[in-house]
């Protein structure tokens, strides 16, 4: 495996992992890492070094717990590496994936006004790294930028559309159109170079909660597409070889 963050897939690009960056000084390399999330889009280098100086860089483990339902909202956490995801659970106890967040994406919400509490929990899918502000502080960077400010609503309305298109799907498609859809999401999203392919590090348990299926829906499909040569799937990932053949699935 290469171990590279997919750098682009149908056009949309995405921020390249930490330990492609090990050639450049700290500084720079967290300059890098910025400039290159949506959520920075267009701001100056001025602005860029002033964010960064705020910031402080901290590491999750795998499965490691970023922030929990109903806590207070007291930081803004960017991922610069690896990989979250934001659930929701049921009075039941079963889990719900609300949205997945990969490389240059925030991890929860970006409405930082006062007493706010996270209607969500995270929690990071493998080590990860991310630069954290404060929500105080980065309120104040954002009530100065309107760069800023119109990339958060901007990527407020892509997670919202996100949704919006699970939901319909999960109401009108068959499970094979909602799985071999969100799989490409995925490839874009949180995908990465392997010899032959690019894998998605999920199981098949959480790919059933993103798709609105159950575990054994996913794992026949995922066995029919192995067989066919369009993915390799094992319990933990999933690895794509031939992304034209998942599209026309379904």
């Amino acid at each position: 495996m290469l171990g590279e963050q997919l750098g682009e897939y149908e056009g949309v690009a995405v921020l390249p992992e930490v330990s492609a960056l090990n050639g450049e000084s700290e500084a720079r390399r967290k300059e890098t890492l910025v400039r290159h999330s949506p959520l920075f889009s267009g701001i100056s280098a001025a602005e860029c070094r002033e964010l960064l100086s705020a910031a402080c860089e901290k590491h999750f483990a795998r499965r490691q717990r970023i922030f929990l339902e109903g806590d207070l909202v007291r930081q803004v956490v960017l991922l610069t590496s690896g990989s979250a995801k934001v659930v929701q659970f049921g009075q039941s106890g079963s889990e719900v994936i609300l949205r997945l967040a990969g490389p240059g994406e925030v991890v929860g919400t970006l409405n930082l006004s006062l007493q706010v509490r996270h209607g969500s929990t995270a929690q990071a899918l493998r080590a990860s790294t991310a630069l954290v502000w404060d929500a105080a502080v980065f309120e104040s960077f954002a009530q100065r930028s309107a760069h800023l400010r119109r990339n958060i609503t901007s990527m407020i309305s892509k997670e919202l559309h996100e949704l919006e298109e699970r939901y319909c799907e999960i109401s009108t498609e068959r499970v094979s159109v909602r799985l071999s859809h969100q799989l490409a999401r995925l490839l874009k999203q949180i995908g990465l170079r392997v010899d032959g392919g690019v894998e998605i590090r999920l199981s098949r348990e959480e790919l059933a909660q993103l798709t609105g299926t159950t575990l054994f829906t996913v794992s026949r499909l995922l066995s029919d597409w192995n067989q066919r040569g369009i993915v390799t799937a094992r319990r933990e990932a999933v690895s794509v070889h031939n992304p034209q053949a998942l599209s026309e699935l379904g």
